[in-house]
């Protein structure tokens, strides 16, 4: 398997700009690909977050100096701002997002003159006249004379010209610090920021091969750039797993009602680690445009073991009329000796089989967490046709107390140190309920079906929960859940007998 570098496999739906190394802040006016940006370098989380680097050859003189910075991130959380060098002192920073566009530049002009080019549509004729912006609220209301007019927008050709760009609209989003040197000169400044509008998620394609116990899986790794900016030749790491984020929703993660066979490993993973997370640098440097999602390969690994199961779950002694479908799960490991071999960043597992044609089809996807190596893993692809499960309450009668508890003893400690026990008589309520689970299978293969009844302890007084029959063995997996292996023949049933003991 590949999972320490990432290599560069798949450009789509953008254009990255040209690359660029290490440069000035002065950027060429004519070239549209030129970028004030200098060595760049990212580092970016799961959750929409990434840490950005910049260091820019800047010329400062010896005074007290207003720096620009352009093509900064447009998401910048400028009070994450920090910037490295020597030979001054930082006095303020401001973040100028207000970006240059006909609306924006509208909404400044208010109370300021502009010029209207109206041209006659039959005689090609054109006039000038003054107007001042009053107001931009749904539309442009304007004065002109002693007349007071809206800007229409019917097609006719009209044009606003501006006397002047206001001062705080910038072409690119653009970060200012003012410093006051110490000394002149041409220094390396380290600019290092947060920004939302970058991220990453890992996505995988999984071929099942049913008859030889196998799957086939690639790692996908996709970068999303919606920051406004473009990061020009960029050294890109991936960080794999949840920083805590300040107001981050804990409950985002929770995962319920998970196909039974999950358990987390104890194999470290090979990537680099950075404190509990794991980190995934990409092999070469390379330019994360604007508006642009990128896929790189991380992982390529063939024949490893997997099976299919199935199963179903039934809630606290629920009865239904009509057969349910069982659920159809993958079931594989992340250990290195027989599975894929590493800890997998959290992402979506896509599964194919191969149809009779040989031809690879789509059965179902699903999530799953950050996973550590050595991992069993259980997806749920999907609901069977021709796996059923029926749960059936054929009974459910008032126990006699003399079957279960009839008294209760209870210490009792005085105040001079003695005790005494006593027991006293009380009647309790008790239930025996009997279940049939009906399971069929319309196959021509026999097939084994986890067939799980949850509900056994919900509450602190179902504390008591007595199995006395069950027509096949079953284990207990939690205080709650109890579970049995079914096996089915071929076109065949089989009835599941289970008698409970309850308070309830």
């Amino acid at each position: 398997m590949r999972a320490h570098s990432i290599s560069l496999s798949i450009v789509a739906f953008g254009v990255a700009g040209g690359l660029a190394g290490p440069v000035t802040a002065q950027v060429p006016a004519n070239d549209p690909d030129s970028t004030a940006q200098g060595d760049v370098s990212v580092t970016i989380y799961n959750g929409n977050l990434a840490l950005v680097q910049d260091v820019r050859q800047v010329n400062v003189p010896a005074s007290v100096t207003r720096i620009p910075f352009p093509d900064v991130s447009a998401q910048i959380r400028p009070e994450t701002v920090t910037l490295g060098g020597t030979g001054f002192d930082i006095m303020e920073q401001n973040f100028d997002f207000d970006l240059l566009s006909p609306a924006s530049l509208m909404q400044k002009a208010v109370g300021q003159q502009v010029t209207l080019l109206r041209t006659n549509p039959a005689t090609g004729a054109q006039t000038r006249e003054r107007a001042k912006i009053l107001a931009v609220n749904g539309g442009v209301v304007m004065q002109i004379g002693n007349r007071i007019e809206v800007l229409r927008d019917d097609g006719l050709p009209v044009r606003v010209i501006f006397d002047r760009i206001p001062p705080n609209l910038r072409a690119k989003p653009t970060l200012s610090v003012t410093v006051d040197s110490r000394r002149a000169g041409t220094r390396p400044l380290t600019l290092s920021y947060l920004s939302r509008g970058l991220g990453w998620n890992a996505d995988y394609v999984a071929l099942f091969d049913e008859q030889k116990g196998s799957i086939d899986v690639q790692g996908w790794i996709t970068l999303r750039n919606n920051t406004g900016t473009t990061f020009h030749n960029a050294k890109t790491l991936l960080v794999a797993g949840e920083v805590a984020q300040a107001q981050q929703n804990r409950y985002n993660n929770r995962r319920r009602n998970q196909p039974r066979g999950n358990s987390p490993g104890t194999e470290s993973g090979s990537a680099e680690a950075l404190a509990d997370f794991y980190i995934y640098p990409l092999a070469k440097r390379t330019t994360i445009a604007n508006a642009q999602q990128k896929q790189v390969s991380f992982l390529d690994v063939a024949n490893a073991a997997a099976a299919k199961a199935y199963q179903y779950t039934n809630r606290w002694m629920g009865s239904s009329d009509q057969a349910q479908s069982a659920d159809t799960v993958l079931k594989f490991s992340t250990s290195r000796e027989g599975g894929l071999g590493d800890a997998l960043p959290a992402g979506t597992v896509r599964v194919y089989m191969r149809d009779q044609r040989g031809q690879a089809q789509f059965i179902g996807e699903n999530r799953i967490s950050h996973t550590p190596g050595g991992s069993d893993l259980a997806l749920k692809t999907g609901e069977a046709f021709d796996v059923k499960v029926q749960p059936i309450m054929v009974s459910r009668d008032k126990i006699s107390p003399g079957e279960w508890e009839t008294t209760a003893r209870y210490r009792i400690s005085s105040s001079d140190g003695g005790s005494e026990t006593v027991t006293v008589e009380r009647q309790k309520n008790f239930w025996r309920t009997v279940m049939h689970y009906k399971v069929t299978n319309a196959k021509s293969q026999p097939v084994t079906v986890d067939v799980a009844q949850m509900g056994l302890k919900r509450y602190y007084s179902w504390n008591d929960t007595r199995i006395p029959s069950e027509s096949i063995p079953g284990k207990q997996r939690t205080a709650d859940t109890r579970v049995w292996q079914v096996p089915v023949p071929a076109n065949g049933e089989t009835i599941l007998k289970v008698t409970y003991d309850t308070r309830w």
